[in-house]
């Protein structure tokens, strides 16, 4: 029985077949400094990305303006903290507040920022998104950023345009920071997720107090080209470019001239997100209703309740000693504060990132397992 290994989010399909061209073409700019803000072919190339995909953003996102190209959304994620905890010099201790389960970017963020960390669960009595009433305005106030991800990471909730409207809301009522987390917008069932920049022009007509995250290893498959974007808040995104131009590290410019191309091109997305489909279509015949499964909104996880077979770290143990099929146990993703359950503590998370007989092989053991006929 081979082992099949469903941890890590690591995206597997095919890459854009054009990349390993264009990377060539550029492979002699390996020798120059690049820019930190990028170039503009490929800030311009995200401008058109971002205009295609949230459609009353045309002719609002100025390239030059309201674009900073990142080595990866993780690495923007964590650094642009220290720009958020600069607008609060007279908060002795800020507040980030994160969703929980959460990205642990976000949190070693909170932490070398000396920040307290706010852990807000994000459960299945909440549409597995916080619930922004039970924040207390006295956190509110000292908050200095907000780390928000929809689609969700592990829940694969996604955000509506009301939900998102409250948040920046309260985003600018408190001058805090929104870190809108986006890396699985671009995988989707039926319906595109909403995003935060879009919602900040509908709703209130500018972009203040918002910066987006995006990144080309979900969307293309390119986990290892390291290249992402933020895009906001144009005075946050000139006081976080002064920060990185002497702190954070430049992408290269081949990678840059690859990413651009990979930005303009819209076929390889929707190819990837049809070899997605049809593994949730699997998931919806195999898992049927067992184990409070839920085809999600946005991204490629699963979140399985599997209180009845032990919890997550019980059953992940077994499941990978009888079965050969490696989860990853919730609790592990999520935070437990003094005196309150952890909100992952009953759940695993499988990446849907294998091929379609590989993924339906291991739910059909995890099934079996559980019927205890493996």
């Amino acid at each position: 029985m081979s082992a099949i290994d469903l941890t890590m989010g690591e995206p597997r399909h095919p890459m854009p077949p054009f990349v390993a061209d264009r990377l060539n073409a550029g492979i002699e700019d390996f020798g120059k400094y690049p820019p930190i803000m990028g170039t503009g072919e490929l800030r311009q190339a995200i401008a058109r990305w971002m205009a295609r995909r949230y459609p009353n953003l045309t002719g609002v996102i100025d390239p030059d303006r309201h674009i900073l190209p990142l080595c990866g959304s993780r690495e923007g994620l964590f650094s642009a903290i220290f720009a958020a905890t600069a607008r609060k010099p007279d908060v002795e201790r800020p507040t980030v507040l994160l969703p929980n389960p959460f990205y642990f970017a976000y949190a070693a963020a909170a932490s070398a920022a000396q920040s307290e960390a706010i852990f807000l669960d994000a459960t299945q009595a909440g549409g597995y998104l916080p619930d922004l009433d039970a924040i207390a305005p006295e956190i509110l106030d000292r908050a200095a950023a907000f780390y928000f991800a929809s689609p969700s990471n592990p829940q694969g909730a996604a955000a509506s345009r009301a939900y998102l409207e409250r948040l920046i809301g309260l985003a600018r009522r408190h001058d805090f920071l929104l870190f809108a987390d986006e890396c699985y917008s671009e995988i989707y069932s039926d319906t595109p997720p909403a995003g935060a920049l879009a919602v900040a022009q509908e709703a209130f007509g500018e972009l203040s107090n918002v910066l987006a995250f995006q990144s080309l290893s979900k969307r293309s498959n390119l986990p290892g080209l390291r290249s992402g974007f933020c895009a906001g808040d144009p005075a946050i995104i000139a006081a976080y470019g002064a920060l990185r131009n002497v702190s954070c590290p430049q992408m290269p410019l081949p990678i840059q001239s690859v990413s651009a191309a990979v930005w303009d091109d819209e076929a390889h997305v929707v190819e990837s997100r049809a070899l997605y489909a049809e593994k949730f279509a699997a998931c919806d015949r195999i898992l049927a209703d067992r184990f409070d499964y839920r085809r999600p909104q946005g991204g490629f996880f699963l979140w399985l309740d599997l209180k009845s077979h032990g919890g997550g770290v019980e059953a992940a143990k077994t499941l990978w000693k009888a079965c050969g099929v490696k989860l990853l146990p919730g609790a592990y993703l999520a935070h437990a504060a003094a005196g309150t359950p952890n909100p992952g503590e009953h759940h695993v998370r499988l990446a849907l990132v294998d091929t379609l007989a590989r993924t339906e092989t291991a739910l059909e053991r995890v099934v079996a397992w559980a019927e205890g006929e493996g």
